[in-house]
């Protein structure tokens, strides 16, 4: 996995069973590898901006090798032989995701692009690398996200007892898992920005030397400007009913453009960009029945934002997924294993009540090795 946030590459080794209404899933191995300086920035030059068709190709096939050589490393330290792995699922690098059909030539299309390209990861570690899971969603008339929620429904549903499974990584989304819950009754959908507006924040505080509010201490020292956080709130995303997805087209580098440009000090558009977060997280977790939280993704690590969601949700208890056998970092390397192994299995990967989708469909191509 690697996400909106560009911190690097996760790989999660595990062993995956089936069980009744779900799936068992065993921690082997978990690593992540950062992005080099240039690749990171390679990157975002080609997200949502204008750019080269040569950039966004070399660019494919270069992630491949690393997200080869990222497994192999990752096998090497743990001492896992590579001939024990039968299977990979591999969600690439979004550089583009357009949930919602625009007018276009004539036509109205929605559309998404992941890169890295999956020929080379089968190639060079000799596995069954199954990738491009969302544009089948969105061929069904769904959002391409999030796809996380069937994986939350496979892991954490539980008879007696209502669920959220929150992920706060570039951006947050939300799980609902009513008690005894079936496929149709999950509700999920992107809450809004996690971290990519404070990464891109603190990136630019820091002078390029931190990507991250590391555990939340910026936005701890400094001041949340109210009226900033009420013009930031009234974005008409926010306002919008689920199913819904966003992502760096939204809040990505005007959405940080615009707020710098107010002349506010960095550290106090960090802290108010923190509030949002936690904010909006907060609203749309209200709105459902269920009183666990199970949170994983980066946004874990920020002690600020776990400190007001715990203090804008005092009625629910909010643990962290490693109380759930699950690392909290892991989270969404270990949901695309799972993905991989339902399109193996011939099974639906998708929610239609989280995407929007007109029904269930397998999600993923597969590069076989033979």
């Amino acid at each position: 996995m690697s996400g909106t946030s560009l911190d690097g590459i996760d790989v999660a080794i595990v062993d995956i069973s089936r069980k009744r209404g779900g799936v068992r899933v065993q921690p082997i191995a978990f690593r992540s590898t950062p992005y080099p300086k240039l690749v990171r920035e390679a990157i975002l030059g080609v997200s949502n901006s204008m750019t080269h068709t040569a950039a966004i190709a070399r660019l494919n096939f270069l992630l491949g090798e690393l997200y080869a050589q990222a497994i192999r490393e990752t096998c090497r330290r743990h001492r896992v032989s590579l001939d024990s792995i039968v299977l990979a699922g591999m969600h690439g690098q979004t550089i583009f995701h357009e949930a919602a059909p625009v007018e276009y030539l004539g036509h109205c299309v929605a559309s998404t692009m992941q890169i890295g390209e999956a020929a080379v990861v089968a190639e060079r570690t000799g596995l069954w690398t199954i990738s491009n899971f969302r544009e089948r969603d969105m061929a069904a008339g769904g959002k391409g996200a999030p796809l996380v929620p069937n994986v939350d429904f496979l892991l954490f549903r539980d008879k007696r007892a209502g669920r959220v499974a929150l992920n706060i990584g570039g951006i947050a989304n939300i799980t609902f898992i009513p008690a005894g819950a079936e496929r149709e009754d999950v509700i999920a959908f992107d809450t809004g920005p996690g971290n990519m507006i404070i990464d891109a924040l603190a990136t630019h505080h820091s002078g390029g030397a931190l990507h991250y509010d590391r555990g939340g201490r910026i936005a701890r020292g400094a001041k949340v400007h109210p009226r900033m956080l009420e013009a930031m709130l009234s974005d008409p995303y926010f306002k919008l009913d689920p199913p819904k997805a966003c992502g760096r087209e939204q809040f990505g580098r005007e959405f940080v453009s615009g707020l710098m440009a107010t002349g506010l000090p960095l550290p106090d558009l960090i802290a108010t960009a923190t509030e949002l977060t936690a904010r909006t997280i907060a609203d749309a977790i209200r709105d459902y029945e269920a009183r666990e939280v199970i949170a994983s993704g980066g946004g874990v690590h920020n002690r600020q934002m776990m400190r007001r969601l715990r203090e804008l949700l005092p009625a629910h208890s909010i643990a962290t997924s490693a109380e759930y056998g699950i690392d909290p970092d892991a989270k969404e390397a270990i949901a695309f294993a799972i993905l991989a192994y339902e399109f193996i299995q011939r099974r639906p990967g998708n929610l239609p009540s989280a995407t929007g989708a007109r029904r269930a469909v397998l999600l993923g191509k597969g590069s076989p090795v033979w």
